[in-house]
């Protein structure tokens, strides 16, 4: 009975914190905090994590790789709108199609490890998503390109972080199975860099997802 009380308590922080806030609370964060509540029941219950449960980090890479994969494949529809070069929109329906993909394996993931995902992208990114919904043409291009870049940047030390440090074997499979891509979606970033003669400016920290 226990097994299947904790899930639903875990579901139930979620409900909570979604349905506080009129500001609009964040996904993401209601994500992170219901899964710490459920672990940290866990263990004041004197039942450690195990196989299933997986620990907060593990739990919050699946959380961050949900919100990054849904970001990218948003990002990548627009692209495919607004951009003015071929190539670039090209690049934005490669990013819907298999960012999608990653993001099916990591909610298959997920629920085999009983962690609640975020159902849509942070505030951060969001707002990233409206700033560039306001590019047009050549600037869309530029300022679209160079977020790739800088973003798989970030993602691939998150992943590397994961494959090497993380405590869950499956979740660190699944970050060393999609270094790959991650690594072949910046190489062609890259190339779009040089393709629109872009002046690289010096990468800006990307904030948390």
């Amino acid at each position: 009975m226990r097994s299947l009380l904790f899930p639903c308590l875990g579901l139930l922080f979620f409900g909570l914190f979604s349905a506080c806030g009129g500001g609009g609370p964040d996904p993401v964060k209601n994500a992170r905090d219901s899964n710490a509540a459920r672990i940290d029941s866990l263990q004041a219950m004197g039942r450690p994590t195990d196989t299933i449960t997986l620990s907060k980090p593990d739990a919050d890479f699946l959380v961050n790789a949900a919100s990054g994969a849904m970001l990218e494949a948003d990002l990548g529809r627009l692209a495919e709108t607004h951009a003015a070069n071929p190539r670039v929109r090209d690049f934005g329906a490669m990013m819907v199609k298999e960012h999608s993909e990653g993001l099916e394996k990591i909610q298959h993931l997920a629920a085999r490890k009983r962690v609640v995902l975020p159902d849509s992208v942070s505030q951060h990114q969001q707002k990233e998503i409206t700033n560039l919904q306001k590019k047009k043409g050549g600037d869309f291009d530029k300022a679209y390109v160079q977020m790739m870049v800088d973003d798989h940047k970030s993602d691939i030390n998150e992943f590397q972080k994961q494959a090497s440090q993380g405590t869950d074997s499956l979740t660190r499979v699944f970050a060393t199975g999609s270094l790959q891509m991650l690594h072949r979606h910046l190489d062609s970033a890259n190339s779009l860099v040089n393709l629109l003669g872009l002046n690289r400016m010096p990468t800006q920290p990307i904030s948390p997802k």
